[in-house]
């Protein structure tokens, strides 16, 4: 049983037209409803350590995206997630001149930063440490529906 209203569709995580070769800043993105993103991200921010790296929300707030490893997507199989490749796109910088913090574009059109990338994290969440977070946020989710 998911707790997701609707499934992750590829739409919401499109690779960028041109593919370039990883390099450093190479990453997957995971997606998940939400809810359940919104869950998760809670409880990894109360895990000790820096436990999450960058997480994007689409434009519709519908998904968000947990930035992992490159080569996650192979083997990435949680039911009401889907994991993408990027391409070799992580978070790049802007090419406009801005005078505040520098925060880079994220690795996906149609998408911003929930929680941009600081230099102070992990420049991406550990697949296994954000699969276990996925799946007590679902079990959170589904015990707080079956209590109304």
């Amino acid at each position: 049983m998911t707790t997701a209203r609707h499934r992750p569709t590829q739409d919401g995580s499109t690779p960028p037209r041109a593919t370039a070769p990883c390099d450093d800043e190479c990453c997957d993105l995971v997606t998940v409803p939400a809810r359940q993103g919104l869950e998760a991200v809670d409880i990894l921010r109360r895990g000790a350590g820096d436990t999450i790296g960058p997480v994007l929300h689409d434009g519709s707030c519908d998904t968000l995206g947990f930035l992992v490893p490159p080569g996650t997507a192979d083997a990435w199989d949680l039911p009401g997630s889907a994991c993408t490749q990027t391409f070799g796109r992580g978070p790049r910088r802007s090419a406009e001149p801005d005078p505040g913090p520098a925060v880079p574009e994220p690795p996906v059109a149609g998408t911003g930063w929930l929680l941009p990338p600081d230099g102070e994290s992990g420049p991406v969440t550990d697949p296994a440490v954000l699969r276990a977070a996925l799946g007590q946020a679902a079990r959170t989710i589904e015990a707080a529906d079956n209590c109304r």
